[in-house]
């Protein structure tokens, strides 16, 4: 089915290059201002709206408050239109509820790019929102009111038992529920961001935001958000309490305990990828070092065998020729001799070279079973749920 989007903005030349980008890739509708773009978006309910900023009468952000109120248009991704590139105008997008941001001029592959993804960020949105219901329900009722150390004891040992992003999200997730606060966060995970949702999706412009602020201060507030940063971790919540001081008080204290927990877990998940990659590399190298060494002790035992059998002959031919008894002859035998315990205490060595590196190359394949353990989950771990903690 096509997409459906509609346009808002008061320029007749923007209509015409929206409508010369678009063409055939989405269905499109045109509203010159404000209120026009208002009644279209309740009349047809557009997968996408792209928003101009600067208009007469109702501003884009006036527009866009008044359509993240409306339950009916509340879910749908606006995109701002703006000749306005600097970050505190898209953090003013942003607040007043928009996805995405795009700085006029724009070109058509740009703006195809922009709306694919705002459009399968709302249809995977909507695809999990029942199941995130279901799944809020379930954590309001298995998280008692043990307190906030209570949630934090649980946390820790969830996340001991996490091997990876996905485990580890969940967890978290699992923390702020009962608090009904909505989250998302940024895993700094080997210098690539990783964003993830309880809603399942993260719009451009709350990546861009994070990225943004990911080497800013620990704590930046700006409306009713708040963006904590750790080195690994960096957790953006859309409706913190600003207004409620006590309350904003005791989730600023309480949040660093859970997110230095969680940029100490990435840290281990970093260090054992690591290990578990240097130590399949070193096994590698063990491997074809073994190789090459058993083909050239195959090929050196056979000479050595081969030299015995010429030297024998040799031995022979001179006793038959009766130049057993000259000195020199005498001389050059002994020396050839003497070769041949050097080349037979020289294959002696190797073999026990040969018998060491097999220990090694056996030794490294239980550290790599041990390491590939260790990142791995357990079937039979369990975590001990928040109804089964007890305070003293």
């Amino acid at each position: 089915m096509s997409k459906l989007v509609l346009a808002i903005d008061d320029d007749k030349y923007i209509h015409h290059v929206i409508e010369e980008s678009l063409s055939g890739f989405c269905t499109l509708i045109h509203a010159k201002n404000g209120d026009e773009g208002l009644r279209q978006a309740l009349k047809y309910n557009p997968d996408i709206i792209l928003l101009d900023i600067e208009m007469p009468g109702k501003t884009g952000f006036e527009v866009c408050n008044e359509l993240k109120a409306n339950p009916q248009t509340k879910d749908t991704p606006v995109m701002f239109l703006s000749g306005k590139a600097d970050l505190p105008d898209r953090v003013k997008g942003y607040n007043a509820g928009a996805a995405d941001y795009i700085v006029k001029p724009f070109n058509a592959e740009e703006l195809m790019a922009r709306i694919r993804v705002l459009y399968q960020y709302r249809q995977h949105s909507k695809k999990l929102k029942s199941d995130v219901e279901r799944a809020q329900i379930t954590a309001e009722i298995a998280m008692t009111d043990s307190g906030d150390m209570g949630r934090i004891m649980r946390y820790v040992g969830q996340s001991y038992h996490a091997h990876d992003i996905k485990a580890l999200s969940e967890h978290m997730f699992e923390f702020f529920n009962p608090m009904e606060l909505d989250v998302v966060l940024a895993f700094w995970y080997q210098d690539v961001g990783i964003f993830c949702s309880a809603e399942g999706g993260v719009c451009p412009l709350e990546q861009e935001l994070l990225e943004k602020h990911r080497d800013a201060n620990r704590f930046v507030d700006f409306s009713h958000r708040t963006i904590i940063n750790y080195p690994k971790v960096s957790m953006l919540i859309k409706n913190m309490p600003l207004d409620d001081a006590q309350l904003y008080g005791r989730y600023k204290d309480l949040f660093p305990h859970i997110l230095e927990v969680t940029n100490a877990k990435v840290q281990d998940m970093e260090n054992n990828e690591r290990a578990l990659t240097q130590a399949q590399q070193i096994g590698n190298s063990f491997n074809e070092l073994s190789d090459q060494m058993y083909q050239n002790s195959d090929s050196r035992e056979h000479a050595v065998e081969k030299f015995a059998a010429q030297l024998d002959e040799l031995n022979k031919s001179i006793e038959q020729s009766g130049l057993s008894g000259s000195d020199e002859v005498a001389f050059h035998l002994q020396q050839l001799k003497q070769t041949q315990l050097l080349f037979t205490s020289l294959n002696e060595d190797l073999s026990f070279i040969k018998f060491q590196l097999k220990h090694i190359i056996e030794s490294r394949s239980e550290l790599l079973a041990s390491l590939q353990k260790m990142a791995e989950p357990s079937e039979t771990e369990d975590v001990t749920s928040q109804t089964d903690i007890e305070l003293f």
